[in-house]
């Protein structure tokens, strides 16, 4: 093993990146994570490859984007036969947990509180995490008894009575930590909040407290009817639903303050145990929240509230701290890049770049944008809602393929992407160059750009189990 680093993974649900105080929120109660900030490496330039929760999973596992891992909706079970994090953790020697959300098993839509879909048995499905497992695949109740984790049986474990969840999620991660921090150790964190729901008896009261009067005024970007292009999940399904955009937005500020003082916790058990210096912490996201802007709410879009999220990396023995690179980052690089930092192999398969030179401030090869990409609706079959993006450090291109509508944004000068200069002459050297850098990367990838009837035919076994993607043929479901 070397003296190689520690890792600790701590990702939110739903958090966007300018909810904090350190990333321009005024009235953010971060104290914790802003400290962080400061002592970190800031990927200004992160973003969520697929923003939704299964597709971003994915990405994290296998360093691939969803053409590449077959997850193209939320709801699907992922093939186990591709070689993730998990697997380069535990053959390096790593003592491994994994503790939280999951959401890449249930091959089901809804039904996720039966513990078929809920429990990940022991084995190839929990993709190489076989150290020590508290997690469950999907819900966002934060107190029992709908919320719940698993360990080694279906048998679901409750908490205490009143106990919030990433508390308790957060204990177990520093009881492994106390238990484990003389051995080299790798522990993924997945907390459940700010995703909704965002009531009031979500999340402890002390945290409300602080956002209960608060009023947030409509974005500039913010449009009073829905956008055309946008799923059942992103639309607003009455006037009732945009007039909570403020008690929304008031659960959903509370339920991050809430995580800051976990993460607080979290990182003050970790200098008591001697390992800070030589662990890597990571404190991000697997997407965003629209809150009404561009006419939308949930993710799943090429906007920036959605695909833009935090992304922030300590490690005292290997980096300068508070520096910030803006080079262009997104989910698939996140596998590449801890392994080029960690002196691990990365899989050969990764679609991502191995960007470790750039957060020590060397020299090295750099991508010009970062491919986005949405291969169907959120967590349904149907056609309508496919896109591909490119975003660059400072300029957004889209396509959607149902209309051939184009968008391009110049984010410099127009941070709201409130005016698409797709035909506008000025910005057509611009568009061309980031669309054919797209469709390059595309190719690269062997991405098609299918309509999404076209992947549940060709990439499923027709009962939500992926068995193919564009670069892998990896047969037929694995048992659990």
């Amino acid at each position: 093993m070397g003296n190689r680093p520690n890792l600790i993974y701590v990702f939110a649900d739903q958090l966007r990146y300018d909810a904090l105080g350190c990333t321009g929120f005024d009235r953010a109660a971060t104290p914790n994570i802003d400290r962080f900030r400061q002592q970190a490496v800031s990927l200004s330039n992160a973003v969520s490859n697929t923003p939704v929760c299964t597709a971003y999973r994915a990405s994290l596992m296998t360093g691939k984007h969803q053409t590449s891992t077959g997850m193209v909706i939320n709801e699907l079970r992922i093939h186990p036969g591709q070689r993730c994090l998990g697997h380069v953790l535990t053959d390096a020697g790593y003592e491994t947990a994994y503790i939280g959300k999951w959401h890449l098993f249930a091959n089901a839509f809804g039904n996720h509180t039966d513990p078929r879909n809920s429990f990940v048995p022991c084995g190839p499905h929990r993709l190489g995490f076989d150290g020590e497992w508290a997690a469950y695949n999907f819900h966002h109740e934060n107190y029992s008894p709908a919320a719940y984790y698993h360990t080694e049986s279906p048998e679901k474990i409750f908490y205490g009575d009143g106990v919030y969840e990433p508390t308790a999620q957060t204990d177990l991660a520093i009881d492994f930590l106390r238990r484990k921090a003389d051995a080299p150790f790798a522990i993924v964190l997945s907390w459940g909040p700010p995703h909704l729901p965002w009531r009031p008896d979500n999340v402890p009261e002390q945290f409300y407290r602080l956002f209960r009067d608060a009023e947030f005024a409509h974005p500039p970007n913010y449009r009073d009817r829905d956008d055309g292009h946008a799923d059942d999940w992103q639309r607003f399904r009455s006037s009732e639903e945009r007039a909570a955009l403020t008690a929304w937005q008031r659960g959903y500020h509370a339920q991050v303050a809430s995580l800051d003082v976990e993460f607080g916790r979290l990182m003050a058990a970790l200098q008591a145990s001697g390992a800070a210096d030589n662990t890597i912490v990571v404190f991000t996201s697997d997407h965003g929240e629209m809150f009404g802007a561009q006419g939308r709410h949930a993710k799943l879009t090429f906007y920036e509230e959605a695909a833009r999220v935090p992304f922030f990396l300590r490690w005292p023995a290997g980096l300068d701290a508070g520096t910030d690179v803006d080079v262009p980052f997104g989910a698939v690089d996140i596998l590449p890049t801890l392994c080029g930092l960690m002196g691990l192999d990365a899989p050969e398969s990764a679609d991502g770049l191995d960007l470790a030179a750039a957060l020590r401030g060397q020299a090295g090869a750099e991508p010009e944008a970062s491919l986005l990409m949405c291969c169907g609706a959120t967590a349904a079959w149907g056609d309508g809602y496919e896109w591909r993006a490119a975003r660059s450090r400072r300029y957004t291109y889209a396509i959607y393929r149902s209309d051939g509508s184009e968008h391009f944004y110049d984010r410099g000068t127009d941070p709201f992407q409130t005016v698409n200069l797709a035909d506008d002459p000025a910005h057509s050297d611009e568009k061309q160059r980031l669309r054919a850098w797209m469709l390059a990367e595309m190719l690269r990838i062997g991405d098609d750009f299918r309509p999404n009837s076209w992947y549940e035919a060709n990439w499923t076994d027709g009962n939500r189990n992926v068995i193919r993607s564009a670069i892998a043929e990896f047969g037929m479901p694995v048992p659990p």
